[in-house]
């Protein structure tokens, strides 16, 4: 902020050179108050602008962390599949990561560029699944006071990702079987057929095999779903990752925050590879977030204890 009988100019040029606003003489009080109040609200959100662009690139970065054989033996599958249009069937336990491989997937393809659109079937009613995926016209129903393009249209020339299939009511089950058949999709109260070019990526923590002889799930959406099938682990099954895992959730979850990074010693890092992950990777995230939390500069061992509720196996 500058102040003074300066030129029109002069201030100009000082504004291009970074002063805030400039204030002419004789003083008012009043403008000089506003003008700091003003400033200091620039700041803070200049600061919290900063703060969220570190969120949403953290959000956007989907590496799967880990060098077990396992985690391996997932990251090669995704790179030889990734580039063609075959259809995943991605298994695992809730919190295990299959969205992250749905990402992977979709991000190493050649419709990288395109929508990535996910619907979670678990979390969407029965009655409004169809409606969700296909989209319906003006009047199809009370609630429909006007067209709507569905998930498949939304992600036409992308990736669909059908997050936990295995709770689709048997009526959406048919109509996707459809649209993997034929490449077309009706709206709900259309009769119009539209064609649409998607990628199918599914997932689901139930067997599946179990679900189709209980007669709950298709056996021939099933096999159109799963031309290549990855199963990820549970975190228990690979705990040798736990020290990357931690490594890289401290240094996210404190760059979401703007603060330096915390330190974690080696017994806390023993301390969490004997805890029983019954929720997986998202447990894990929020556990290392709570420690970072509670915590001082340096989480040990005493820490993971109090905090993690660790069961020994």
């Amino acid at each position: 902020m500058i102040s003074g009988h300066g030129t029109v100019d002069t201030a100009v040029d000082a504004l291009k050179n970074g002063a805030y606003d400039f204030i002419q003489k004789p003083l008012d009080l009043n403008r000089i108050l506003v003008t700091l109040r003003n400033a200091t609200d620039q700041s803070t959100l200049v600061k919290e602008t900063q703060i969220l662009k570190k969120k949403i690139h953290a959000s956007k970065t989907s590496d799967i962390v880990g060098e077990s054989s396992s985690i391996q033996d997932i990251k090669d599958m995704i790179d030889t599949v990734a580039p063609t249009d075959a259809r995943v069937l991605i298994t695992g336990g809730n919190g295990s990561g299959k969205e992250l491989v749905a990402r992977q997937l979709h991000e190493k393809s050649a419709r990288h560029k395109a929508p990535f659109i996910e619907v979670n079937c678990a979390a969407i009613p029965s009655e409004l699944i169809e409606s969700e995926l296909f989209g319906h016209e003006k009047g199809a129903f009370t609630s429909a006071i006007k067209q709507r393009k569905g998930k498949f249209e939304q992600a036409d020339g992308g990736t669909l990702f059908l997050d936990e299939i295995g709770d689709m009511s048997s009526s959406a089950q048919a109509k996707v079987l459809r649209a993997l058949q034929e490449n077309r999709i009706t709206r709900v109260g259309g009769e119009k057929d539209i064609k649409v070019n998607v990628r199918i990526l599914a997932a689901t923590n139930k067997n599946l095999r179990e679900e189709i002889d209980a007669g709950r799930f298709r056996e021939d959406l099933f096999h159109r779903l799963s031309v290549i099938l990855i199963h990820v682990p549970s975190l228990n099954e690979r705990r040798d990752d736990i020290p990357l895992l931690a490594d890289f959730f401290i240094t996210k979850i404190c760059n979401e925050y703007g603060m330096a990074k915390k330190k974690i010693d080696d017994k806390a890092i023993k301390e969490l590879q004997l805890v029983n992950w019954t929720g997986n990777i998202r447990e894990f995230r929020n556990i290392i977030e709570r420690l970072i939390i509670l915590s001082p500069e340096i989480i040990e061992a005493t820490h993971v204890k109090q905090y993690a509720n660790p069961n020994p196996e």
